[in-house]
Order: structure tokens, then C-alpha cells, then sequence
């Protein structure tokens, strides 16, 4: 009775996860494509120095994982791709991290190591 209560208990914290992931990179993403770089830069200073072309590529990017964290679990169409996904993310976020240590913006990386690890926990439990 235990186990099931404690795997129930991990099924829902995965989906509150993915759900936290799939809304955060659907919102960042969405952002990028469709605000101006004026409004953008009051949030991201990052986004004003970068090509746009870069700029839109991060939000497909961002869509993409934002999308992919969660459909195909909800589908249960190859639900072990969100595990794929997830590896993803944690790739992502480590580039993130780097992009911005690079550009002496080391006090930004702290959201991106928060998606890495509910990424991880995420490919975890994804099994």
C-alpha cells in the first residue's frame, strides 16, 4: 500500500513538473517570437545583442522542449521520448549556462540549473 501510494505520489510530482517545464518554455518561447526586442531587452538585456536570427532560433527551440516535455507522455506515443526530451533540456540549460557565463552574466544561470535538475528528475522518472 505504501509503494503505491509513494509511486502515485511520484507520478504526480513528474506531471507538476513537466507541466512547470512545458509552461515556462512555451512562454519563453513565445516571447521571443512575438515581443519586440524593445520589450524583450527590458527583461533580457541578452536579447538586444544577439542576432535576431539567433534570437528566433532559441524560441523555436524553447517550443520545442516546452512541447515535447509533455505530449508525448499525455498521448502515451512513445511516452520513453520524453525521457530523450528531458536529456534535451538539461542540454539545453547547460549551453544556456554557458552562453551566459561567457558574457560575464554567471548571477543569470540560476533558472537554467533549476530546468536542468527538474529535467533530471524528470528523465528519472520517466522510465
Amino acid at each position: 500500500m505504501e509503494d503505491q501510494q509513494h509511486s502515485k505520489a511520484i507520478r504526480i510530482t513528474l506531471w507538476l513538473v513537466q507541466i512547470i517545464l512545458a509552461l515556462s518554455f512555451i512562454w519563453g518561447g513565445s516571447m521571443k517570437l512575438f515581443q519586440s526586442i524593445e520589450k524583450l531587452s527590458a527583461m533580457w538585456p541578452w536579447t538586444a545583442q544577439v542576432s535576431p536570427v539567433f534570437l528566433k532560433f532559441t524560441a523555436i527551440v524553447d517550443l520545442l522542449a516546452g512541447i515535447g516535455i509533455v505530449v508525448p507522455t499525455l498521448l502515451l506515443v512513445n511516452p520513453k521520448c520524453t525521457r530523450m526530451i528531458a536529456f534535451g533540456v538539461i542540454v539545453l540549460m547547460i549551453c544556456a549556462s554557458i552562453f551566459h557565463i561567457c558574457r560575464d552574466e554567471a548571477s543569470q544561470i540560476g533558472i537554467n540549473i533549476f530546468f536542468a535538475l527538474l529535467a533530471a528528475f524528470v528523465m528519472w522518472g520517466r522510465k
